[in-house]
């Protein structure tokens, strides 16, 4: 992995054997960003699932299946991520502290700040 302090930005290097130019014909990164696209979708449903099922030991059974599949999108993302077809720009500490004074005055208006919600 590497990291230019120019742009900031975080990547690792794109396969040797990948071409320069893409083609029509489906690669490994097609295929993986397809399988990861379905994953975010899927991801999508169930939260909805999750968050409209009437039968505890339905919604149980749908948390169980939407951590696996958060979980199955999340290794789908580092394997892109390591193979170099996804890149992140590093932020700044100082805009990261501001940002989190900033924020973190909100939770003194949060209801029960102090109380476990049950």
């Amino acid at each position: 992995m590497s990291q230019n302090q120019g742009s900031q930005t975080i990547k690792n290097p794109k396969p040797a054997n990948e071409p320069q130019v893409k083609g029509p014909e489906l690669n490994d990164r097609d295929r993986v960003n397809d399988i990861l696209a379905t994953e975010k979708y899927l991801t999508d449903s169930f939260n909805v699932s999750a968050r409209e099922a009437s039968h505890t030991a339905l919604h149980q059974d749908i948390m169980t299946i939407l951590n696996e599949t958060h979980q199955c999108q999340y290794e789908l993302f580092e394997l892109m991520f390591r193979k170099g077809h996804y890149k992140l720009e590093a932020e700044q500490q100082n805009k990261l502290d501001q940002h989190y004074q900033q924020f973190s005055g909100y939770s003194s208006q949060f209801p029960y700040a102090n109380h476990m919600v049950q």
